[in-house]
């Protein structure tokens, strides 16, 4: 009985080993394979996938073919382009022009209208003066004798003596009238009634 169970455990034994030996080989290998799996998975980097390459579309190389000049149609737009700029700087320089002699006109109007109202003044200070010379004389004649008054009115001109007597007193006026040549008082005494032919004039138009 002891013997019998000495031989049974000793079928174990061997039974264990066998299948343990079996085993071995396999899990040896799988051991050795997984290091080196994963020391090459480390040396090796991962590569990422590249994008897709872009598909050329028919109508954008439509579209280079119009925008692609030759030469020749690069330099008449050249050209075309100088005119333009040409002309823009032309046409400033023409408003500029015109600018300046608009500024010009401008001054020489103002300077013209002041030369006139200083002319106009002066002209306005002459004739008072000259009224005031004419009536001072007027009245130096009335002073005179009428017939020392009239030998002086028959040398004068008809008009200028008519405007002498004009601004005397009548019965003075006359008396010089009486002294002078006959033909010379003529001409003075229708000087004196013509002086005033506009204003009677006026005066019958409106009646």
């Amino acid at each position: 009985m002891h013997n019998r169970s000495n031989v049974l455990l000793t079928l174990g034994v061997l039974f264990t080993i066998g299948g343990a030996t079996r085993f071995l080989p396999d899990a040896l290998a799988f051991a050795e394979q997984a290091p080196a799996t994963g020391a090459n998975a480390a040396a090796t980097p991962s590569v990422p996938k590249a994008a897709p390459a872009p598909q050329p579309a028919a109508a954008s190389s439509g579209n280079l073919t119009q925008v692609c000049f030759s030469s020749e149609s690069a330099s008449l737009l050249e050209e075309d382009q100088w005119l333009f700029e040409s002309e823009r700087e032309e046409i400033r320089k023409q408003q500029l022009e015109l600018q300046t002699w608009e500024n010009q006109l401008q001054q020489q109007t103002a300077e013209l209208k002041v030369l006139q109202e200083t002319l106009e003044a002066r002209w306005q200070e002459m004739q008072v003066s000259s009224d005031k010379d004419i009536d001072h004389l007027a009245r130096m004649y009335s002073a005179m004798k009428p017939d020392q008054a009239a030998q002086i009115f028959n040398q004068m001109d008809p008009g200028f003596a008519a405007g002498f007597l004009r601004l005397m007193a009548s019965d003075q006026a006359g008396l010089i009238l009486a002294n002078m040549e006959s033909e010379k008082a003529y001409l003075v005494s229708v000087k004196l009634a013509t002086m005033n032919d506009d204003v009677r004039n006026m005066a019958l138009a409106a009646n």
